[in-house]
């Protein structure tokens, strides 16, 4: 209908093409334009200005001898100023920027091996951002942002790349292990030693008290009773504390049998025998 009354409407962000008898003759800007067909006017096409995003997926082998799938996004759009080039000079646009993706990737990621091309992917998409914003600036083209959205290797390599980091965090947590369980034993091994040292020291100080109170005992006997003899008192001291160890027996309800030689002449036995043990400690102290 608008041909039928020589109307034409282009869309906003769009730019129309407009030719004479097959030859350019204007760019039309969005809204109503008088188009006199019956002079040979018409519409070659159309031009978007919208921002337009190509995902291109480039497989190329690394420095190492890895193949490896690098994808590239790539947002451009084309220039109102240089419509007439964008729409004349290029005739697919898509596979333009395609091949010069695949050329500079495939001349970079080469140079690099697998951890670096990771490592330096923003080089990457930087570089391919320089070499478009080149070649495609003649056709009339802006180039927006070129990212590298994914570094895809081959499934055998990525698997074992996962290997490798489970091995590897593997082995720092046996390290940790290892090391945690070395110091609670030494901890423990130094608690020993010191539990030992106090029952030690405990032990030689009852000793040391024991022959103290002895030794007490037979001064303080010997002078309230003339007449005896320390051995005399030490006698008695000693059957008085074996009687008390033969009582102390007796009543306890958790105690074992304990057969010990009992009569008159065991207990002199006894008596010598812890003597001459008391004597030989005090002695050695």
């Amino acid at each position: 209908m608008g041909n039928l009354f020589c109307c034409v409407q282009v869309d906003q962000s769009t730019l129309g093409i407009r030719e004479r008898f097959g030859k350019f003759d204007d760019v039309l800007e969005p809204g109503c334009h008088f188009l006199p067909w019956c002079i040979g006017s018409q519409i070659a096409g159309y031009h978007t200005l919208r921002l337009q995003q190509l995902d291109v997926r480039c497989e190329t082998k690394s420095k190492d001898n890895v193949f490896v799938t690098v994808v590239a996004s790539i947002q451009y759009r084309a220039l109102a100023d240089k419509a007439t080039d964008a729409f004349y000079k290029l005739s697919n646009t898509r596979s333009q920027i395609q091949a010069y993706v695949f050329d500079v990737i495939r001349a970079s990621v080469p140079k690099l091996n697998l951890d670096d091309v990771f490592e330096q992917k923003n080089q990457i998409a930087k570089t391919v951002e320089e070499e478009l914003e080149k070649a495609m600036s003649a056709y009339g083209y802006e180039i927006v942002q070129t990212l590298i959205v994914d570094i895809e290797p081959d499934e055998h390599v990525k698997r074992a790349m996962n290997e490798i980091n489970a091995a590897a965090r593997l082995r720092v947590a046996a390290n940790e292990k290892a090391e945690a369980e070395k110091i609670i034993q030494i901890k423990q091994a130094e608690g020993d030693a010191e539990a030992k040292y106090l029952a030690g020291l405990g032990v030689a100080r009852q000793r040391q008290a024991i022959v103290d109170g002895l030794r007490d005992s037979v001064l303080g006997f010997s002078v309230n009773v003339p007449g005896t003899t320390v051995k005399d008192v030490l006698d008695m001291v000693l059957i008085t504390q074996y009687f008390d160890t033969m009582k102390d027996v007796g009543a306890s309800s958790k105690s074992s049998a304990v057969f010990i030689p009992h009569g008159p002449g065991a207990v002199s036995d006894i008596a010598g025998q812890i003597r001459q043990g008391l004597l030989q400690g005090s002695a050695v102290q």
